[in-house]
């Protein structure tokens, strides 16, 4: 993950530098990886591995078939969207809205009816 962000940065994409943020620990990966099915990709590989490490940590997925094996581990799984709305009740966003929106601009793929029941949650529902 950190590897990825650091290749967006180069390419000029904007997103944050790990080694700048004190409350992230950027950690080596156990070796070996063990073998996971086929749809789960590296990254996802990867914070599973971790996550089996640390197995009271909160794992962020949004990969279903990530999901699912996180949660066959025994793992706690959130997903961006549970971020965000931990973020709102925390009062540490404003509004949900917005955010979605440029997730959306940015490729993230959500559905109308999940968008519709975060909204709710968040007490943002047309």
């Amino acid at each position: 993950m950190a590897a990825e962000l650091a290749k967006g940065r180069e390419q000029g994409v904007n997103v944050p530098d790990l080694a700048a943020l004190s409350w992230i620990e950027v950690r080596d990966l156990p070796a070996p990886l063990w073998p996971l099915p086929r749809e789960i990709h590296r990254g996802e590989a990867e914070v599973l591995a971790l996550a089996a490490e640390a197995p009271e940590s909160l794992v962020i997925l949004d990969d279903t078939a990530a999901r699912a094996h996180a949660k066959a581990l025994g793992l706690k799984v959130t997903g961006t969207l549970g971020i965000l709305l931990r973020a709102k009740q925390d009062a540490r966003i404003h509004a949900m809205r917005p955010l979605l929106d440029q997730l959306e601009r940015l490729g993230f793929r959500l559905a109308e009816h999940t968008r519709a029941a975060v909204l709710r949650l968040a007490d943002e529902a047309d």
